[in-house]
């Protein structure tokens, strides 16, 4: 069975010491046993700062990665130097990456395979806009994201990758995709993976990343292709975070 996984993206948010103040708070209130991988990825220039504070069992994750190793590129982030800060985890494709930043799919692509390169898990984010679900046409949206990483990885590669679902239109919103809605969109990722072998679709966990919320959360973990969350606003608020992962048990 796949064990559940809770990721906190924290995106453009923190300073030292609300970090400091938000882990505090959410190792209170984490029971000390619970059978749930947890991460978080705070800003680049605090991973350093966030590293030791985290304890064993919340792991480090990063949001973004370059797909270049070293040189002239001024602003990027090389895979060596997020291993270099203990990372575990490394979003590539958030739909804001893909929307604000023109990420095309290859590109996304590529950078999973830059993070599997330096032993560092890529969290794949795919998903659709509201007019693409309103079109019809989410799913074939959402393969083809998926097959840019089939075509870059081998399935060897794939079984050390987590796939994140997330509708574009419940980023943000408020909005969030109904249990069954995200089950049928997990359903068919998994139905995908199956194609690049069982071993694949077996262990690579699926996770939702709409609008997560305490209120949400056992509903959508109880899905069976749901493994966990991959959580925004949510994540900033202790209590909040805390209840998503008890769920997630």
């Amino acid at each position: 069975m796949r064990r559940k996984l809770v990721v906190g993206n924290w995106k453009m948010h923190g300073s030292h010491s609300v970090i400091a103040r938000l882990l505090t708070d959410f190792k209170k209130v984490l029971p000390p046993s619970l059978k749930v991988d947890i991460a978080v990825c705070p800003p680049f220039v605090y991973l350093s700062s966030t590293q030791p504070v985290l304890g064993d069992a919340i792991a480090l994750g990063a949001q973004n990665v370059s797909t270049e190793s070293k040189g002239a590129f001024t602003g990027e982030v090389a895979a060596s130097m997020l291993q270099d800060c203990s990372c575990t985890y490394v979003i590539v494709g958030h739909s804001e990456r893909r929307k604000l930043f023109n990420e095309a799919s290859a590109v996304v692509a590529e950078k999973a395979a830059v993070c599997l390169a330096h032993d560092l898990t890529p969290i794949v984010c795919v998903g659709e806009s509201q007019a693409e679900r309103e079109s019809g046409n989410a799913l074939d949206v959402i393969g083809a994201q998926l097959s840019a990483v089939f075509a870059r990885l081998d399935a060897s590669d794939l079984t050390r990758v987590v796939i994140a679902y997330e509708p574009v239109w419940a980023i943000g919103t408020g909005l969030t995709a109904t249990p069954q809605q995200a089950q049928d969109v997990h359903a068919f990722i998994r139905t995908r993976l199956a194609e690049q072998g069982a071993a694949v679709a077996d262990t690579v966990k699926i996770l939702y990343g709409g609008s997560v919320k305490a209120d949400n959360a056992a509903a959508l973990f109880a899905q069976p292709d749901i493994d966990g969350g991959l959580v925004g606003g949510a994540s900033l608020n202790a209590e909040e975070f805390a209840a998503i992962c008890k769920a997630a048990e």
